[in-house]
């Protein structure tokens, strides 16, 4: 990292969790459709499977946006700040919620449950971020 920039400039950290929510993603996306098809079925568990798998994409994507965003002008220093808070929002939410979900499909422990509301408003401040940032920079 160029040490004359502050340590949220450095971007790299939101491309990689993207490629790892993404790569992750699909592999789990694929292994839940194949390899654990009977059991998620047995359990009932197919929708909320593929509600994980859906949820962890979309973010693997929109992380891929805001570094972009972030990159190619994102704004002053406040509004890189914050799409860098909404990236790090949606990282922990995406593991939070998604997270949880994977488990509780695959017959967790029941306590995980309350973790995937925190995952989804982790998500939603994400969200709100991008929405202040976008608010901050004209045009």
């Amino acid at each position: 990292m160029n040490s004359s920039k502050p340590a949220f400039c450095d971007l790299r950290w939101i491309r990689v969790a993207a490629g790892v929510l993404g790569l992750l993603g699909v592999t789990l996306g694929a292994f839940g459709a194949h390899v654990l098809q009977n059991a998620l079925k047995a359990r009932d568990m197919t929708g909320v499977w593929d509600t994980a798998v859906k949820y962890q994409l979309v973010h693997a994507a929109a992380l891929l946006a805001v570094a972009g965003w972030a990159q190619t002008g994102g704004g002053d220093a406040g509004g890189r700040r914050l799409i860098t808070r909404a990236a790090g929002c949606w990282t922990v939410g995406v593991i939070f919620f998604s997270g949880s979900l994977y488990l509780l499909a695959l017959g967790g422990p029941a306590w995980i449950g309350p973790v995937t509301p925190l995952g989804g408003l982790a998500l939603m401040a994400g969200w709100g971020l991008v929405i202040v940032a976008a608010w901050r920079r004209p045009g």
